[in-house]
């Protein structure tokens, strides 16, 4: 176990270090854009929160949530109640339920509109599918997007991809996601009118390659067959778009080798989150998760002989 952890240490370095210089990036900016102070300003913020990555402009799309017992069924499994409640309240949360945010990341890229995941669209499990208004608010019409990079193939990732009659939801737009995980989703029967329905559109790369220009791939093993995180760089600035890297902004971050039933091969995806997340902290990186408190951005940072989530505000 130590030794594979080493490993994904050093993938994890090797990928990352042709995004940047290595020495800690100056932050993005996260000022929204506008008059703050309106109340038009902050109705429009709750849905669709503006950043910028160096020059590209970024917005945090609402989508929903999802809650979950908290009852060691799914997130920390196996894991003494008392303990987990005790975590929880140690950072003010409830101890009964698990609230999952669902959000997309949206950045224009050199004249391309760049849709990180999609939701969960109207999938049974999640109250979502406020992605496309949540783009409207933003400005941005479903057939603006050009790029959608998925991270996997779960369903509050890729639910948004069709539309309510099992078309493509963004008409002009490539579907990307790596090797591995388009071969998983077209063995999926589950996922067999998804496949079909966007196969014309999907352009599959090589774990670990430059999807677009600005825009790495990072595999985040352990999870899905072809997981991926998103590095997303203009000079020095960096954004590390993490999917399913972790879950929670609590758990998955303090104790990120207690088990979640999400992971494919849990050992692996446990050595994983907590290779990433020291790799996160060390370099103090601009992290998106898709699902941590809205909007999702902030910073991991080493607390005592562990990590925690610093949100930005």
């Amino acid at each position: 176990m130590r030794q594979s952890r080493y490993l994904l240490v050093a993938a994890l370095a090797t990928a990352l270090a042709g995004c940047g210089d290595p020495a800690p990036p100056p932050a993005a900016s996260v000022v929204p854009q506008g008059n703050a102070d309106s109340a038009q300003e902050i109705a429009r913020n709750a849905d669709a929160h503006r950043f910028h990555i160096g020059r590209h402009e970024a917005v945090v799309l609402r989508d929903g949530e999802i809650r979950l017992p908290n009852d060691g069924s799914i997130v920390a499994q196996g894991v003494p109640k008392a303990d987990t409640d005790a975590l929880l309240a140690a950072a003010g949360l409830p101890t009964d339920t698990l609230q999952l945010n669902v959000q997309a990341l949206l950045v224009r890229i050199d004249g391309r509109v760049v849709l990180f995941d999609t939701g969960a669209g109207d999938a049974a499990f999640a109250d979502a599918g406020r992605l496309q208004s949540s783009l409207r608010v933003a400005g941005i019409e479903a057939a603006d997007v050009t790029d959608i990079l998925i991270s996997h193939a779960h369903g509050d990732h890729v639910g948004g991809l069709l539309d309510g009659d099992g078309r493509p939801a963004f008409p002009n737009a490539t579907v990307r996601m790596s090797v591995p995980e388009w071969q998983a989703l077209q063995g999926d029967a589950g996922m067999a009118a998804l496949s079909e329905a966007i196969a014309p559109n999907v352009e599959a790369f090589e774990p670990g390659a430059e999807v677009l220009p600005g825009v790495t791939s990072l595999p985040v093993a352990g999870h899905t067959p072809g997981h991926s995180a998103y590095v997303i760089a203009d000079g020095d600035q960096r954004l590390l778009y993490i999917g399913d890297s972790a879950h929670h902004h609590v758990i998955s971050v303090q104790r990120p080798r207690w088990t979640i039933q999400f992971d494919g091969d849990a050992p692996l995806a446990e050595d994983s989150r907590e290779a990433l997340l020291a790799r996160i902290a060390d370099e103090r990186l601009l992290v998106s998760s898709p699902h941590f408190p809205y909007p999702g951005l902030g910073r991991i940072e080493r607390r005592d002989d562990g990590f925690a989530w610093v949100p930005v505000e």
